[in-house]
């Protein structure tokens, strides 16, 4: 397992909180450590608006990023630099080139399987369904998920279908960060629409379900189909989570809205 050194504490009550900034991007405070996932932190990317803008505020002493694939809504560099080159960053296996061209200083490359300590917590990367390259002609690499372990277990599935595995990825899981669509009117092959999201919750049994990757982009020009797919999603995924998983809890959060662990040991949080 590699140890990689991130920035000083910046939290010395280690409380413990997920913070969704929008689509994958989520920040995962836990136990002194603060890790931010897929950030995508700009108005625009490409044809894409963001609804709301993302409050980078409270991006600050990070300990690690987790990247999950390279696609331009999971990897996007000048969110990145906008975090500064010395905050290590956890990519797949065979990506980490394209991070040291731009000068960032700490790159760990990771494959399924392989762990990483980042602060005092242990990341491991687990296996996606999910082409994870870099477009047409692009650098090709497998897509991840990460389960961080730490006083809780925190699932962030990044961009996957549903796979063999999924059932024993993450036993006595407390929090899954599950993507329920995209940024579009349809879905391409390798995602979770909100009903492929509620039988991933049935597989992986976590005490309670964040979902991710939804209402945060999308394309100008649809009118008021652009508002259904902002918002159809979560409504639907609430849905079959109640028929398939009812057991799990599903806490919707704003864009920008936190959730609080502490009490998770005892139930579930508030």
């Amino acid at each position: 397992m590699v140890a990689v050194s991130g920035k000083e504490r910046a939290d010395p009550a280690r409380r413990a909180r997920i913070t969704w900034l929008g689509h994958s991007t989520v920040l995962v405070e836990l136990d002194g450590t603060r890790l931010l996932t897929d950030p995508v932190l700009r108005d625009r990317v490409a044809h894409l608006r963001r609804t709301k803008p993302a409050d980078a505020g409270m991006l600050y002493a990070l300990d690690g990023i987790l990247v999950s694939h390279l696609h331009y809504d999971h990897l996007d560099f000048p969110s990145l630099e906008r975090l500064g080159r010395s905050v290590p960053v956890v990519v797949p296996r065979g990506a980490g080139r394209l991070l040291r061209r731009r000068r960032f200083e700490q790159v760990v490359e990771v494959e399924t399987g392989e762990e990483v300590r980042l602060g005092d917590l242990v990341v491991r990367a687990t296996h996606a369904d999910h082409e994870g390259g870099r477009g047409f002609l692009g650098t090709e690499v497998a897509a991840l998920g990460y389960l961080i372990r730490g006083s809780h277990q925190i699932y962030f599935a990044g961009d996957t279908d549903l796979f063999e595995g999924m059932a024993t990825l993450a036993p006595d899981l407390n929090i899954a960060l599950v993507p329920i669509w995209g940024w579009g009117p349809s879905l391409g092959p390798g995602h979770l629409d909100p009903r492929r999201a509620a039988e991933a919750l049935r597989l992986l049994q976590p005490l309670l379900a964040v979902p991710i990757h939804w209402g945060t982009y999308a394309p100008l020009g649809f009118g008021r189909l652009q508002t259904a797919m902002l918002t159809d999603p979560v409504t639907e995924f609430r849905r079959h989570a109640a028929e398939l998983a009812p057991e799990v809890e599903v806490r919707v959060l704003d864009l920008g809205g936190t959730l609080h662990l502490d009490a998770i040991a005892g139930g579930y949080p508030s």
